[in-house]
């Protein structure tokens, strides 16, 4: 396991999940990931947690946003990310804003249009508990440009693309950072990872669950889709499912689990 009580600038820090009604939401995942919930917080926010620590976030979905699991970046001011986006090929979705006490967000596109935020914390550091069965993992950017996405992304928090594997899949790393856990199958600095993609570009986020079989079968039960099934890849058990609104996610099995 790894609990984490901060986060430095360029690195991923927390997910989130916007849904038309979350207690149906809460509902569902705390059945599929176990999760327990605290809140409600400003916006119908609510605080998914595993054994008390926070891991993720259900909140009200305003009007015309999509289904999706959205995906921040911690950075020391938001601001000043928003405008080096900008200047580095991106675009501003949403201009900076505060979420207090939490912190200061502003959403953003890369150039192939994948939106992600960027997280300047005050309360809220992020997720207190990553990298163990029902916690987040790892984000993943599915992009139809991955050279103007590397350059984008280096550009704007200093990560470094690296081949991983023979699919074309790339790591995102940030030097300097160590992170993950010591057993895990990619380098302890892998910040995310980038897959290329034919169709809309976007970010993905994935969990680690005790059982990927299992979670996808109860899944399909309480009204969510099996978008991919279970299957075997770099020695662990992944499955790509959807919530009842469409938000895609991916669970994988994890080691030792």
């Amino acid at each position: 396991m790894s609990e984490r009580d901060a986060y430095q600038a360029g690195v991923p820090c927390w997910v989130d999940n916007l849904v038309p009604d979350p207690a149906a939401a809460m509902s569902f995942y705390g059945e599929v990931l176990g999760w327990q919930f605290d809140g409600p917080g400003p916006g119908q926010y609510y605080l998914a947690q595993v054994r008390g620590r926070d891991v993720a976030g259900l909140g009200a979905r305003p009007s015309g946003v999509p289904a999706a699991w959205n995906t921040y970046v911690s950075v020391a001011s938001a601001d000043d990310a928003a405008r080096a986006a900008t200047g580095a090929g991106g675009r501003v979705v949403l201009e900076p804003f505060d979420a207090l006490p939490a912190g200061r967000v502003a959403v953003i596109a890369d150039p192939s249009g994948a939106v992600f935020g960027v997280w300047e914390p005050q309360d809220r550091q992020g997720a207190q508990l990553v990298n163990e069965p029902s916690a987040w993992a790892m984000s993943l950017l599915h992009t139809a440009d991955t050279d103007a996405c590397e350059g984008f992304y280096r550009e704007l928090f200093g990560w470094e693309a690296e081949a991983f594997g023979p699919s074309g899949m790339k790591l995102f790393r940030l030097p300097g950072f160590i992170g993950g856990e010591p057993e895990q199958p990619v380098p302890r600095d892998v910040v995310a990872v980038m897959v290329s993609a034919a169709d809309e570009s976007q970010w993905s986020v994935g969990f680690w669950v005790g059982d990927a079989d299992a979670v996808a079968d109860r899944a399909a039960k309480l009204g969510g889709t099996v978008v991919s099934p279970p299957s075997d890849a770099f020695g662990m058990r992944q499955a790509v499912l959807a919530d009842p609104d469409g938000a895609a996610f991916s669970v994988t099995t994890a080691p030792g689990g």
